[in-house]
Protein backbone atom coordinates (compact mmCIF):
# COMPACT_ATOMS: atom_id res chain seq x y z
CA UNK A 1 0.00 0.00 0.00
CA UNK A 2 1.39 3.38 -1.03
CA UNK A 3 0.34 6.68 0.52
CA UNK A 4 0.48 9.46 -2.10
CA UNK A 5 2.56 12.41 -0.93
CA UNK A 6 2.64 15.65 -2.96
CA UNK A 7 5.99 16.84 -4.13
CA UNK A 8 7.48 19.78 -2.26
CA UNK A 9 8.41 22.77 -4.34
CA UNK A 10 9.54 26.27 -3.54
CA UNK A 11 7.64 29.14 -5.12
CA UNK A 12 9.08 32.29 -3.59
CA UNK A 13 7.18 34.65 -5.90
CA UNK A 14 3.82 33.25 -4.76
CA UNK A 15 4.95 33.33 -1.11
CA UNK A 16 6.13 36.93 -1.35
CA UNK A 17 2.83 37.91 -2.95
CA UNK A 18 0.86 36.35 -0.06
CA UNK A 19 3.09 37.36 2.84
CA UNK A 20 4.64 40.73 2.35
CA UNK A 21 7.60 41.52 4.52
CA UNK A 22 6.23 44.79 5.88
CA UNK A 23 5.42 43.58 9.39
CA UNK A 24 6.18 46.01 12.21
CA UNK A 25 6.04 44.77 15.79
CA UNK A 26 3.96 47.21 17.89
CA UNK A 27 5.51 48.76 20.97
CA UNK A 28 2.57 47.75 23.15
CA UNK A 29 0.67 44.50 22.60
CA UNK A 30 -2.01 45.02 25.28
CA UNK A 31 -4.20 48.09 24.87
CA UNK A 32 -6.24 49.28 27.87
CA UNK A 33 -9.22 51.48 27.15
CA UNK A 34 -10.40 53.94 29.80
CA UNK A 35 -13.38 52.74 31.80
CA UNK A 36 -16.49 54.43 30.46
CA UNK A 37 -19.64 54.13 32.55
CA UNK A 38 -22.95 54.07 30.72
CA UNK A 39 -24.99 57.24 31.18
CA UNK A 40 -27.82 56.90 33.66
CA UNK A 41 -31.14 56.28 31.95
CA UNK A 42 -34.09 58.44 33.06
CA UNK A 43 -36.92 56.75 34.93
CA UNK A 44 -39.59 58.72 33.07
CA UNK A 45 -41.01 57.07 29.92
CA UNK A 46 -42.59 58.81 26.96
CA UNK A 47 -46.29 58.38 26.29
CA UNK A 48 -48.46 59.31 23.29
CA UNK A 49 -49.04 62.90 24.51
CA UNK A 50 -45.29 63.42 24.86
CA UNK A 51 -44.74 62.15 21.32
CA UNK A 52 -47.26 64.70 20.00
CA UNK A 53 -45.40 67.50 21.82
CA UNK A 54 -42.08 66.22 20.45
CA UNK A 55 -43.55 66.29 16.94
CA UNK A 56 -44.50 69.96 17.39
CA UNK A 57 -41.13 70.87 18.91
CA UNK A 58 -39.16 69.08 16.19
CA UNK A 59 -40.62 71.44 13.59
CA UNK A 60 -38.62 74.31 15.10
CA UNK A 61 -35.66 72.49 16.66
CA UNK A 62 -34.33 68.98 16.95
CA UNK A 63 -34.92 67.27 20.29
CA UNK A 64 -34.37 63.58 20.95
CA UNK A 65 -36.79 61.49 23.05
CA UNK A 66 -34.05 60.68 25.59
CA UNK A 67 -33.33 64.38 26.02
CA UNK A 68 -37.02 65.09 26.68
CA UNK A 69 -37.27 62.18 29.13
CA UNK A 70 -34.18 63.44 30.98
CA UNK A 71 -35.65 66.94 31.29
CA UNK A 72 -38.98 65.69 32.68
CA UNK A 73 -37.16 63.24 34.95
CA UNK A 74 -35.05 66.02 36.49
CA UNK A 75 -38.11 68.22 36.99
CA UNK A 76 -39.96 65.35 38.66
CA UNK A 77 -37.12 64.47 41.01
CA UNK A 78 -36.58 68.11 41.97
CA UNK A 79 -40.29 68.52 42.85
CA UNK A 80 -41.26 66.76 46.05
CA UNK A 81 -44.25 68.51 47.63
CA UNK A 82 -44.15 71.72 45.58
CA UNK A 83 -43.53 72.17 41.87
CA UNK A 84 -40.28 73.84 40.90
CA UNK A 85 -40.58 77.34 39.51
CA UNK A 86 -39.44 78.40 36.04
CA UNK A 87 -36.33 80.12 37.44
CA UNK A 88 -35.38 76.96 39.35
CA UNK A 89 -35.97 74.91 36.20
CA UNK A 90 -33.57 77.19 34.29
CA UNK A 91 -30.88 76.49 36.86
CA UNK A 92 -31.69 72.79 36.81
CA UNK A 93 -31.76 72.36 33.02
CA UNK A 94 -29.19 74.00 30.76
CA UNK A 95 -31.34 74.13 27.64
CA UNK A 96 -32.58 76.67 25.10
CA UNK A 97 -35.12 79.17 26.50
CA UNK A 98 -37.86 78.27 24.02
CA UNK A 99 -37.38 74.54 24.60
CA UNK A 100 -37.21 74.99 28.37
CA UNK A 101 -40.37 77.13 28.48
CA UNK A 102 -42.31 74.70 26.25
CA UNK A 103 -41.29 71.61 28.21
CA UNK A 104 -41.84 73.33 31.58
CA UNK A 105 -45.36 74.55 30.69
CA UNK A 106 -46.27 71.12 29.32
CA UNK A 107 -44.87 69.40 32.43
CA UNK A 108 -46.76 71.70 34.85
CA UNK A 109 -50.03 71.15 32.96
CA UNK A 110 -49.53 67.39 32.88
CA UNK A 111 -48.50 67.25 36.53
CA UNK A 112 -51.65 69.12 37.62
CA UNK A 113 -53.86 66.78 35.58
CA UNK A 114 -52.07 63.73 36.99
CA UNK A 115 -54.02 61.72 39.58
CA UNK A 116 -50.97 60.47 41.45
CA UNK A 117 -48.31 62.41 43.31
CA UNK A 118 -45.77 61.97 40.50
CA UNK A 119 -45.57 61.24 36.77
CA UNK A 120 -43.00 58.52 37.48
CA UNK A 121 -44.77 55.42 38.84
CA UNK A 122 -43.44 54.15 42.16
CA UNK A 123 -44.22 51.07 44.22
CA UNK A 124 -46.55 51.92 47.09
CA UNK A 125 -44.99 50.97 50.40
CA UNK A 126 -46.33 50.86 53.91
CA UNK A 127 -45.90 53.97 56.02
CA UNK A 128 -44.14 53.79 59.35
CA UNK A 129 -47.22 54.82 61.31
CA UNK A 130 -49.21 51.93 59.79
CA UNK A 131 -51.91 54.17 58.30
CA UNK A 132 -51.92 52.33 54.94
CA UNK A 133 -52.98 48.93 56.27
CA UNK A 134 -56.40 49.15 54.60
CA UNK A 135 -54.98 50.23 51.21
CA UNK A 136 -55.13 47.31 48.76
CA UNK A 137 -52.37 48.69 46.51
CA UNK A 138 -49.64 48.73 49.16
CA UNK A 139 -46.82 46.31 48.42
CA UNK A 140 -44.45 44.68 50.92
CA UNK A 141 -46.59 44.83 54.06
CA UNK A 142 -45.23 43.99 57.47
CA UNK A 143 -46.64 40.98 59.22
CA UNK A 144 -49.09 41.84 61.94
CA UNK A 145 -49.30 38.38 63.51
CA UNK A 146 -46.32 36.54 64.88
CA UNK A 147 -45.25 33.33 63.24
CA UNK A 148 -45.69 30.29 65.44
CA UNK A 149 -42.35 28.61 65.98
CA UNK A 150 -41.97 24.87 66.41
CA UNK A 151 -41.65 23.77 70.00
CA UNK A 152 -38.62 21.69 70.92
CA UNK A 153 -39.20 18.19 72.21
CA UNK A 154 -38.47 17.53 75.84
CA UNK A 155 -35.89 14.82 76.27
CA UNK A 156 -36.93 13.78 79.73
CA UNK A 157 -37.07 10.36 81.42
CA UNK A 158 -40.78 9.75 80.74
CA UNK A 159 -40.44 10.18 76.97
CA UNK A 160 -37.37 7.89 77.01
CA UNK A 161 -39.37 5.16 78.77
CA UNK A 162 -42.20 5.55 76.25
CA UNK A 163 -39.74 5.08 73.39
CA UNK A 164 -38.34 1.94 75.03
CA UNK A 165 -41.85 0.53 75.49
CA UNK A 166 -42.67 1.24 71.84
CA UNK A 167 -39.50 -0.50 70.74
CA UNK A 168 -40.33 -3.59 72.81
CA UNK A 169 -43.87 -3.71 71.40
CA UNK A 170 -42.62 -3.38 67.83
CA UNK A 171 -40.05 -6.13 68.32
CA UNK A 172 -42.76 -8.42 69.78
CA UNK A 173 -44.98 -7.66 66.78
CA UNK A 174 -42.17 -8.55 64.38
CA UNK A 175 -41.53 -11.82 66.25
CA UNK A 176 -45.24 -12.76 66.16
CA UNK A 177 -45.41 -12.05 62.42
CA UNK A 178 -42.38 -14.23 61.75
CA UNK A 179 -43.94 -17.08 63.76
CA UNK A 180 -47.20 -16.73 61.80
CA UNK A 181 -45.21 -16.88 58.57
CA UNK A 182 -43.47 -20.10 59.69
CA UNK A 183 -46.80 -21.63 60.76
CA UNK A 184 -48.41 -20.92 57.39
CA UNK A 185 -45.38 -22.35 55.62
CA UNK A 186 -45.59 -25.54 57.71
CA UNK A 187 -49.32 -25.82 56.96
CA UNK A 188 -48.63 -25.58 53.23
CA UNK A 189 -45.93 -28.26 53.40
CA UNK A 190 -48.28 -30.52 55.41
CA UNK A 191 -50.99 -30.06 52.79
CA UNK A 192 -48.58 -31.01 49.98
CA UNK A 193 -47.45 -34.12 51.86
CA UNK A 194 -51.06 -35.16 52.51
CA UNK A 195 -51.86 -34.80 48.80
CA UNK A 196 -48.85 -36.94 47.87
CA UNK A 197 -49.92 -39.67 50.33
CA UNK A 198 -53.47 -39.71 48.93
CA UNK A 199 -52.20 -39.92 45.34
CA UNK A 200 -49.87 -42.86 46.10
CA UNK A 201 -52.62 -44.98 47.68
Amino acid sequence: MVIPVPEAESNTAYYDRLYRGEVKVPKQLIHIQPLGLDPEQPEYDLDSEDEMLLGRLNRKMEIKPVQFETMVDRLEKASTHQLVSLSEAKLLLNEDDYLLKSVYDYWVRKRKNCRGPSLIPHVKQERRDGSTNSDAYVAFRRRTEKMQTRKNRKNDEASYEKMLRLRREFSRTVTILEMIKRREKSKRELLHLTLEVVERR
